[in-house]
């Protein structure tokens, strides 16, 4: 027998201090080994432009013109996973904003240098993650991703 389950999906930045840094590779299997399916990856290098349209939704806070120049600095990685609670489960493997407050092992006390270049960058809510899926893959399926499984 065949049973449908819906999986959420969200998406992940490796910002470029990390991919200078050499660090893709040890942040990749982190979602690895905490069973993450990666559905999309590429790597690419944003225009301050692309910059400032993905983090609109910061544009009246006093970071965002240094995040955006950060950002369009150097190549990023971008890739989208799909699990259980995604969103909710990605957050808590990232860890805290700034690197010095998150909690151990997780990827910014790991790979992030300070606040504003905190290794990654993760879609806070479904909602989010659809729209920026959709600004790094225009072409990925925005349909509810679904899996076989046998009972």
């Amino acid at each position: 027998m065949f049973r449908k389950v819906a999986m959420e999906k969200t998406l992940c930045v490796i910002k470029p201090n990390s991919v200078s840094e050499g660090n893709i590779g040890e942040i990749i299997r982190i979602f690895e080994i905490n069973y993450f399916e990666i559905l999309a990856m590429k790597m690419t290098k944003l225009t301050k432009s692309q910059a400032e349209k993905f983090y609109e939704i910061h544009k009246e806070r006093p970071f965002y013109d240094d995040l955006c120049t950060f950002m369009s600095s150097g190549p990023v990685v971008a890739f989208v996973v799909c699990d259980d609670d995604a969103v909710e489960r990605v957050r808590k493997i990232i860890g805290h904003t700034n690197p010095e407050e998150a909690a151990d092992n997780t990827i910014r006390k790991l790979y992030g240098d300070n606040i504003d270049e905190n290794a990654i960058h993760a879609s806070d809510s479904v909602k989010t993650a659809q729209s920026e899926i959709e600004f790094f893959f225009p072409n990925f399926e925005q349909e509810s991703f679904e899996t076989d499984y046998i009972d």
